[in-house]
């Protein structure tokens, strides 16, 4: 046991001390925290930052909103000072077509017109549509969009008031929205507010939180592996320890860095929530199942990747092989919003018991539905407490081998053939 924890604190401090890890554990909370304000401040921008006044042309074919039009289009500009826009009103032609002007229609096309709409004769009346030219080049043109037909509409709908004899005050008193709050009175959620945002995007911070953390550390085992065995290091490490001992001592030590890693990236992005506003209502159940996941989903990770790094000599090879791999590892990703839309269906009950993803599945599942049944939640532990041990079990006899073979990569019969070996 000596041996095992001399070889997991070795592995430990080299993870720890290596450049790359250190750079994942700094630069990706400070991009976390420096992402939310950032996305704070242009959220702003985008909302009430200063533009260019866009000019807006309205043929009015029903002759009856012409001040309405006006008043609708100055409120805007009051309320949004920065972002002005400028309102043409024209006469329509008594021979005009019904499809509007071409020679605004070429204006709105060449720039110099942000857009030209055409307000049909039964407008008021709801019997006739309206005719809006853009040219779509970016979001703000289709936020424009949305800013023209609201002032259009404000503008009918006035004129509308007008007709059945109510005043401006009464129209916005009916108008008025109710505001509402939201309480989860769930028993597991503990109740209180619940934002809408931390219900769709919990579940995929711990999948992702998951994924990075299993993975980030462990592609250094991958690494560390392989440069051991391409420098002949290992066969004087083997000297003093055994296979069994040295692949074990490997794996404590990178559980031991990766509980670090998503410990500080956790952190973070609980602060970045806490910029942003989000207080997120996640039961504490969660986390526990989260640590216990991780335990299990880093241990097989990590095993089938230090016996990957000892069949290959050079990282290329290892990346090749691993591709294929990698498929089923990604699925849950690929997956994750029907997964959350469905964590009871049976798209996502029989992912959950396909050993290599269970971690990963089983925690989206539970965070997008805390109630799941106690019964899933035991027998994805008995079955990956099953093929945890397998999976190490078939990766130290692989490893034994494979750690002081040279030359080509195994085959898939010479591999089975190293499992049966004993």
């Amino acid at each position: 046991m000596s041996k095992i924890l001399a070889v997991a604190r070795r592995e430990f401090l080299e993870t720890v001390k290596n450049k790359i890890f250190l750079i994942n554990l700094v630069l990706v909370p400070a991009l976390a925290l420096g992402g939310a304000a950032l996305s704070i401040y242009f959220a702003k921008q985008a909302v009430g930052g200063p533009r260019e006044t866009r000019q807006i042309v309205v043929e009015d074919r029903s002759g009856l909103l012409a001040d309405d039009l006006r008043e609708a289009f100055a409120q805007h500009n009051r309320r949004r000072p920065q972002q002005p826009i400028a309102l043409t009103l024209i006469e329509p032609e008594a021979d005009a077509p019904t499809t509007g002007s071409e020679e605004l229609a070429a204006r709105v096309r060449a720039g110099t017109v942000h857009g030209y709409a055409v307000i049909g004769p039964g407008a008021v009346e709801g019997s006739d549509k309206c005719l809006y030219y853009l040219k779509a080049r970016n979001l703000a043109d289709m936020e424009l969009v949305s800013t023209v037909q609201q002032c259009l509409n404000e503008a009918i709908v006035a004129v509308r008031a007008r007709r059945r004899n109510l005043s401006p005050k009464v129209l916005d008193e009916i108008r008025a929205w109710t505001s509402f709050e939201q309480i989860d009175v769930g028993e597991q959620a503990g109740g209180g507010k619940r934002s809408e945002a931390v219900m769709v995007m919990a579940p995929f911070f711990f999948l992702f939180l998951m994924f990075t953390g299993v993975f980030a550390v462990n592609q250094q085992i991958l690494t560390g592996v392989i440069e051991e065995k391409s420098s002949r290091i290992i066969e004087v490490i083997l000297s003093a320890v055994s296979p069994f001992q040295l692949l074990t001592g490997k794996m404590l030590g990178a559980v031991a860095a990766g509980f670090i890693l998503i410990g500080v990236w956790g952190g973070a992005a609980y602060a970045a929530a806490l910029i942003k506003g989000i207080h997120a209502a996640v039961p504490l159940s969660v986390f526990v199942y989260f640590t216990l996941y991780f335990i299990f989903g880093f241990l097989m990770v990590a095993s089938f990747l230090a016996a990957l790094g000892s069949m290959c000599n050079t990282l290329r090879e290892a990346q090749s092989m691993m591709t294929p791999a990698m498929i089923i590892f990604v699925l849950p990703i690929i997956a994750w919003f029907y997964i959350t839309q469905q964590p009871s269906g049976l798209f996502a009950v029989v992912l959950s018991f396909l050993p290599p993803i269970t971690p990963m599945v089983m925690i989206l599942r539970i965070a997008a539905w805390p109630e799941i049944p106690l019964w899933q939640i035991a027998a994805s532990f008995v079955l990956l407490a099953l093929s945890v041990p397998a999976m190490l079990w078939i990766a130290a006899r692989i490893f034994r081998v494979g750690i002081l073979m040279y030359g080509k990569p195994p085959s898939p019969r010479e591999i089975l053939r190293w499992i049966r070996y004993a």
